[in-house]
């Protein structure tokens, strides 16, 4: 009776773990953000609507994509492991840079005086994409489905008589961003291992140079799943070097190079180092379940494009 009764306990527990484990995985869409398993680029199934390859897995009515990953639980377990409190703007000053690229409009500053001497305004004049920015899910389509955007969005939603709001980006805003940061200081490894390149000129970084990079900073970049330090949620920066080269650089030279050109057939054309394109770099993207990416270069990605696909695309749809 009583190897019975602990042969049935045994099993119950079995089946609890079970019920656990699929409770924790994310296997029907819409994923439930709380989940502490998601399946990989090459698990995600065709969704209806969607261009190859699209994770549009939150939902039909979602307008945040991966900022879901960004639970109470995540925020909570990312303030545990502050141990400073020492506080980084990761701004640039509006005003930088002083000529953007890719013909953005300058960020223009004017004072109004409301009463001399006494009340004073400030006004701003600016382009969101000429210098620190996100890339919302309204920025750029997915060209190869003639303009489609994330969920589902397309132009007739962002302007004319139909014009909504979906997919805008004050849902971020709305959301709030605040995670756990992990940053990859490529340019300081890279130039502590003698690599040299030109942040103002195209350069790849493969993902084998920033697992090495990782590896120099006692990071290990895989997924948790795949035996890394990456968590689900965690809001990726790498550093190329921009900002360091554009210190270097003279107002005049810095112009010049900002106003290559951008269209087919420009000559010159606008060039920057990133990361580089391609399925391993999507794999690795899309498998570690970033929050959100980003990078201190006009181009988060190397440009122009290498391998005939636009990497920002896949991030934002």
């Amino acid at each position: 009776m009583s190897d019975s009764a602990s042969t049935a306990q045994r099993r119950l527990s079995q089946v609890k773990e079970c019920l656990a484990a699929s409770a924790s995985a994310a296997t029907t869409i819409p994923f439930d953000p709380n989940c502490t398993s998601f399946p990989t680029r090459k698990e995600i199934p065709q969704i209806a609507r969607a261009p190859p390859g699209a994770a549009w897995v939150w939902g039909t009515d979602d307008n945040i994509g991966r900022l879901n990953l960004l639970t109470p639980t995540r925020v909570k377990a990312a303030a545990s492991e502050i141990q400073t409190g020492e506080i980084i703007c990761l701004n640039l000053p509006l005003h930088l840079p002083e000529t953007p690229a890719f013909g953005r409009e300058p960020f223009q500053h004017t004072i109004k005086t409301v009463i001399e001497n006494y009340v004073y305004d400030d006004l701003y004049s600016m382009n969101t994409q000429s210098g620190s920015q996100w890339d919302g899910f309204r920025h750029f389509a997915h060209v190869a489905s003639g303009g489609t955007f994330y969920n589902d969005t397309h132009g007739k939603d962002i302007v004319g008589e139909r014009a909504n709001h979906k997919c805008s980006i004050h849902h971020w805003a709305q959301h709030g961003i605040a995670g756990r940061g992990v940053l990859l200081d490529y340019r300081s490894y890279a130039t502590k291992k003698g690599i040299a390149y030109d942040p103002y000129d195209t350069y790849s970084i493969s993902w084998e140079e920033l697992y090495r990079c990782g590896k120099d900073q006692g990071i290990d970049i895989r997924p948790e799943a795949q035996g890394g330090h990456i968590k689900i949620g965690d809001l990726l920066f790498i550093r190329s070097g921009f900002i360091e080269a554009y210190n270097s650089k003279p107002s005049d030279e810095r112009a010049s190079l900002a106003l290559r050109g951008h269209q087919g057939g420009s000559d010159p054309i606008q060039r920057w180092a990133g990361i580089a394109q391609g399925d391993r770099m999507l794999d690795w993207l899309h498998d570690c379940y970033f929050a959100a990416v980003a990078g201190d270069a006009p181009t988060f990605e190397a440009w122009p494009t290498q391998e005939g696909k636009i990497q920002s695309t896949f991030v934002v749809d």
